[in-house]
């Protein structure tokens, strides 16, 4: 069974609440892969982790970078894994594939964007009734992330 987290993004944006959680994985040791629903929303996040802080460093590339067994972030547009991940981000309304291969796959979705909304309700229910578990997860006013369901 694959755990399915939800992050409703209303307080910050996708580029600031990505590589937070990117970097928890690393250092957890954990194969990671982003999955956008554009090659260049996939490009603009690729420029956006080489350049997110001045003091951090997240190692991760494209197809286009060589051999994607070697990126421990490997971003793509499309359901391929090819550095074996066992977590999955969906961003962007990116279309889901087979949860099987993943401990892990979690929705990032704008909670200002009435249809990423609507689509994370269904992408919810789907995992629901297919045996997954499920959590819901949205930032407090302190900024901190707290499970809501």
């Amino acid at each position: 069974m694959t755990e399915v987290l939800f992050y409703h993004l209303d307080r910050q944006p996708l580029e600031r609440v990505l590589p937070a959680l990117l970097e928890k994985c690393l250092e957890r040791g954990w194969r990671t892969v982003v999955q956008a629903g554009s090659v260049e929303r996939r490009d603009a996040l690729d420029s956006h982790l080489w350049t997110y802080a001045d003091d951090a460093f997240l190692p991760h590339g494209t197809a286009r970078d060589g051999p994607g067994d070697l990126q421990p972030v490997f971003l793509t547009d499309g359901q391929d894994t090819p550095n074996a991940a066992t977590v999955r981000f969906l961003v962007d309304r990116a279309e889901p594939g087979d949860f099987t291969p993943f401990d892990r796959v979690v929705y990032l979705f704008d909670g200002e964007d009435e249809e990423a909304r609507a689509e994370a309700r269904l992408r919810w229910k789907q995992a629901k009734d297919a045996g997954h578990a499920v959590t819901y997860w949205k930032q407090s006013s302190s900024g901190r992330w707290e499970k809501a369901a």
